[in-house]
């Protein structure tokens, strides 16, 4: 059994996921890399720490069911039994939701409910919030709506602008997130609806 990671982006946050489940020698492996934009850093990063990677667009199929059902067949071979987001700018299907029940999870930057979906650092700047910060949720099919499993605030100072805002909230999901994994894969953390 491993774990994939879904991204979209430069994968920072993948690549500190790949770099701390080395380092802790967790019990399940990441041997896997999803990728819905080809061309993407991430990508390079997968190359580099020598993790696998199916790279695609869902363009190439005739809907979100067809694609997400190329997924799954891929996520199979690998013997996937956690899937966890990094950047992934894509909604999950009912297909993904449906074979991986409460095994989906992501990370966002902002303290949900609060700015979700895009650019929501952009936006706590622009509102002028004292406070923001990161959630780790499980993925349900909604927007960022899943049940929160954890949270960390993170303060907007008078002298931030987005991108000093941008990392302070990255130096803040690189250390949450492994964490929370960790914990989840461990089962210290149960899924909603389950005994443990």
């Amino acid at each position: 059994m491993s774990i994939a990671v879904f991204a979209s982006g430069s994968g920072s946050n993948f690549q500190t996921l790949v770099e701390e489940s080395r380092r802790q020698q967790w019990p399940l492996p990441i041997r896997l890399l999803v990728c819905d934009k080809p061309g993407a850093k991430v990508l390079e990063r997968a190359e580099q720490l020598g993790v696998p990677a199916v790279s695609v667009s869902p363009k190439e199929f005739v809907d979100k069911a067809a694609f997400e059902a190329f997924l799954l067949s891929e996520l199979s071979k690998h013997q996937i039994e956690w899937i966890v987001l990094a950047g992934y700018m894509r909604l999950i299907g009912s297909t993904l939701l449906e074979a991986y029940p409460w095994r989906i999870v992501n990370i966002h930057p902002s303290l949900l409910p609060a700015f979700p979906g895009k650019n929501a650092i952009e936006q706590a700047v622009e509102y002028g919030v004292k406070v923001s910060g990161v959630t780790v949720h499980f993925v349900d099919a909604g927007m960022d709506t899943g049940p929160i499993i954890a949270q960390v605030p993170v303060q907007l100072d008078e002298q931030d602008n987005v991108e000093s805002f941008a990392a302070k909230i990255h130096q803040a999901e690189h250390r949450l997130y492994p964490e929370v994994v960790y914990r989840l894969i461990t089962g210290a953390v149960t899924a909603p609806g389950r005994i443990g």
